[in-house]
């Protein structure tokens, strides 16, 4: 697959992802908290749409490109250097 078509899948992935998790809890909230009276069936659905569209973001990281992004984080930096033999640190 191309860079480009790659780049766009993966957004268009990440950006449904997105969509289905902020519908799938924003219909919970309506659900617990409204008066609509809207089916109590589909709040179940709602809530596994929060973890399908959880997959859908990962997956279109993946494909994007964009999996490397906790890299940024700190403890994922320095996990290594902090957890490998060194034989110059105390073992205290």
């Amino acid at each position: 697959m191309k860079r480009k078509s790659a780049d766009l899948i993966g957004n268009v992935l990440m950006g449904l992802g997105m969509v289905v998790m902020v519908g799938g809890v924003g219909y919970s909230i309506l659900t617990e908290v409204s008066q609509f009276n809207l089916p109590q069936f589909f709040a179940h659905g709602a809530i596994m749409s929060i973890f399908i569209g959880a997959l859908l973001w990962l997956v279109g990281a993946r494909i994007g490109g964009r999996e490397q992004v906790a890299d940024r984080y700190w403890w994922v930096k320095h996990f290594d250097k902090r957890c490998r033999n060194n034989p110059y640190r105390s073992q205290h």
